[in-house]
């Protein structure tokens, strides 16, 4: 069984350290596929001092955001003929039986499932808001869920196994999401519109190294990480058009409260915040990325 960890980063090196410490730490081992998103800082002597048979790394001409990133992780991993691949954000942080706690649940399941993902925490113990799972609300399989497996929709790339028989069936995903809602997209297209059963390992568990745990809100948040929402809103058109007219119609509505969001409580370039809204709603009408 060949299984491969899959790390997105770029410009993070003392993060990077960690996280690839932690998952060189696992009970059960796995090859390292690290995805240097042209990186300016040590990154790449960091990386290439470490390459080996077990840890290989990709550099890539510019920097294409996680889903890029991801994307080109994947297709490496498919290509190089591994059975499961793992993938995780540069910030994440392992736990010595996370993965083999993924492979108990898999053996559990007898493979059957689209993907399975750990449980996230934040540096100080509390669920990572970023990263909760959110049960679907069709009932639970009580055999499972009193093992701490529960049925799950979408997750994120904080964590996720997947088959690679799963990835040769779905494709890769979209890496003209460059950042913002490309777990959502490609997991809801496996669990969501493939109908794969896919679940959350309650006993597999991460540390979400986050410099803060608020969440994101477009709202609220500082005015120098606003030109990030432009992919969210952008994405999120894509995305929630996949789910036919009532996830549009959701995806519309969600638009306007957040309007009013930031009429009622945005400190600062109220208007900054609401073009960004408004525009990439609009720009999003017209975004329809092929699925590689």
């Amino acid at each position: 069984m060949k299984i491969l960890a899959v790390v997105v980063t770029h410009n993070r090196c003392e993060l990077l350290k960690q996280c690839v410490a932690c998952i060189e730490k696992q009970i059960v081992p796995c090859d390292i596929l690290v995805i240097d998103n042209d990186s300016i800082d040590e990154t790449y002597q960091f990386i290439k001092k470490k390459e080996s048979n077990t840890f290989f790394f990709q550099r890539m001409p510019e920097n294409l955001g996680g889903a890029g990133g991801f994307n080109a992780g994947m297709r490496w991993g498919v290509e190089h003929e591994y059975d499961y691949i793992w993938v995780m954000d540069d910030d994440t942080l392992v736990q010595k039986e996370t993965l083999s706690q993924l492979l108990t649940a898999d053996k559990t399941l007898e493979g059957n499932y689209g993907f399975i993902s750990s449980t996230v925490l934040w540096t100080d113990g509390s669920p990572c808001k970023m990263n909760v799972h959110h049960p679907p609300k069709k009932k639970q399989n009580s055999r499972l869920s009193d093992q701490g497996i529960y049925r799950i929709d979408q997750s994120t790339f904080v964590s996720c196994l997947f088959p690679v028989s799963i990835v040769k069936k779905y494709g890769l995903p979209i890496r003209e999401f460059f950042i913002w809602g490309d777990d959502m997209e490609y997991t809801r297209r496996i669990a969501v519109r493939g109908k794969e059963p896919c679940y959350w390992i309650q006993k597999s568990i991460v540390v979400h190294a986050m410099t803060s745990n608020n969440g994101s809100a477009i709202a609220t948040d500082d005015e120098t990480r606003l030109d990030r929402y432009r992919y969210a809103y952008r994405n999120e058109n894509y995305l929630y058009r996949q789910e036919g007219i009532a996830g549009f119609l959701h995806y519309t509505v969600r638009c306007a409260v957040h309007i009013v969001r930031v009429l009622l409580y945005a400190p600062n370039k109220r208007g900054k915040r609401i073009r960004i809204i408004v525009g990439k709603y609009f720009e999003g009408m017209h975004f329809n990325p092929k699925i590689e």
